[in-house]
């Protein structure tokens, strides 16, 4: 008698496929994270402009920021997700020198002025030769006047003076309000929108941005109240 085991009956089964393995979050690409820096003279509302995007309020009782400081948001656009750095930067004479260090890495410089006080738009000239003078046209520069809930009335700088400044310095611009939130989320989404890297930016130095509005991404804040024209009290 033979000791050899009968042959294996053929199947026609297919081998099991190798499984697959699960997507790693770190496969994904790094966050990207731009720098932004914000300029402009004492109290033309530079943190309040901040403050308005980070928590969408407004403090009637801020404190003058004292040198830098430090805030950051994560923004979820439709193709990707960035780290936004923003630095807010005290507007005294007294900290001017501090201040180039600080643009020197930046993607963006908002140069704010109040549209009440004709010196800080006159004093946004200044501010952006300082940062032409440190990253020269490797950097998106807006310039935005602030406070325009304080009312025709109180204006100082019409609205077509600050187009013909950005215009003419090859700057993007916007007017807002901190206080009755009006364009700030507008002004965030101009300058996603602005960030080497992007669509429109890649098609330019993101002076088309607001042409493309249509491809503006929600920045996930809650909808800007309506601009209130006629307020009498300040809107830093």
């Amino acid at each position: 008698m033979s000791d050899s085991k009968p042959a294996a009956a053929p199947t026609n089964k297919a081998p099991a496929p190798a499984a697959k393995r699960p997507t790693s979050s770190t496969s994904l690409a790094p966050l990207a994270k731009y720098k932004l820096v914000f300029l402009g003279d004492q109290s033309v509302g530079k943190t309040s402009i901040i403050t308005r995007f980070m928590y969408d309020n407004f403090d009637r009782h801020y404190q003058a920021t004292i040198g830098i400081d430090f805030l950051s948001k994560t923004m979820y656009l439709e193709d990707r997700t960035v780290r936004l750095q923003l630095w807010d930067t005290a507007g005294q004479e007294r900290f001017r020198s501090l201040i180039p260090s600080y643009i020197r890495d930046s993607s963006v410089a908002v140069v704010v002025y109040d549209v009440s006080n004709r010196s800080s738009f006159l004093n946004t000239a200044k501010w952006v030769e300082d940062v032409r003078a440190e990253r020269g046209n490797d950097v998106v520069i807006c310039l935005v006047g602030n406070k325009t809930d304080l009312g025709n009335d109180k204006r100082q700088v019409s609205t077509e003076e600050g187009e013909e400044r950005a215009t003419k310095d090859g700057l993007l611009f916007m007017e807002c309000s901190a206080k009755a939130g009006y364009n700030v989320k507008s002004l965030f989404r101009k300058l996603a929108t602005a960030l080497p890297g992007t669509a429109d930016a890649a098609n330019g130095n993101g002076a088309n941005a607001n042409a493309n509005s249509a491809n503006l991404v929600d920045i996930k804040l809650s909808a800007a109240p309506a601009n209130i024209d006629e307020a009498k009290s300040c809107g830093c």
